[in-house]
């Protein structure tokens, strides 16, 4: 929270009463600093993997579809660091437009938005739309939305919060993460 503009909650941009309320201050997607965190919590591979059982092929920094729409297969050519950062950024800018849609008029700090929209990469924009964590915030119930994240801890149907786990202990851990983050503004 180092400058003035985290002390305030702000609306996503194509808001019309933002706009009327706070003269223009708009959030219109993830920080710099939550992709390149995103970045690093995915890892890169430059080829495919399933990185946790039962899950989809991934290449980069966690795609699962390419910018032109095909899937991602097992058997893709090996791409390059810069082509994975490519798709994330592709993906992102894609999901904030979708996301923000979600949070029109609901005024929220940039951690918390950085919180919530690495929840939709890692779990879907349809898993954010019907989510707890959506319906508190549109109640005004901040912290509750928080919290809410700690609801999401299963991968494949396993419980990844189960103490040493070597199956997807990384789902909850970032689940944890993206928790202190969105309460440290509250």
């Amino acid at each position: 929270m180092g400058n003035a503009m985290s002390k305030t909650r702000l609306y996503v941009a194509g808001s019309t009463i933002a706009a009327a309320l706070i003269g223009g201050f708009f959030i219109n997607g993830p920080s710099e600093k939550q992709v390149q965190e995103i970045a690093r919590k995915e890892g890169f591979t430059t080829k495919a993997v399933i990185p946790t059982k039962n899950d989809v092929p991934t290449i980069g920094h966690g795609t699962t579809v390419y910018p032109n729409g095909t899937k991602v297969k097992m058997s893709d050519d090996a791409i390059t660091r810069a082509e994975g950062m490519y798709f994330l950024r592709h993906y992102l800018n894609k999901d904030a437009q979708k996301f923000n849609k979600t949070i029109v008029n609901i005024p929220i700090y940039q951690n918390e938005y950085d919180a919530f929209i690495d929840f939709s990469y890692q779990f879907g924009i349809g898993n954010w739309s019907k989510s707890s964590m959506l319906t508190n915030l549109k109640a005004g119930k901040y912290r509750a939305a928080c919290d809410s994240l700690l609801k999401y801890k299963f991968s494949g149907g396993y419980d990844c919060s189960t103490l040493g786990n070597k199956r997807c202990a990384g789902v909850w851990t970032r689940q944890l993460e993206r928790h202190q983050k969105c309460i440290g503004e509250q």
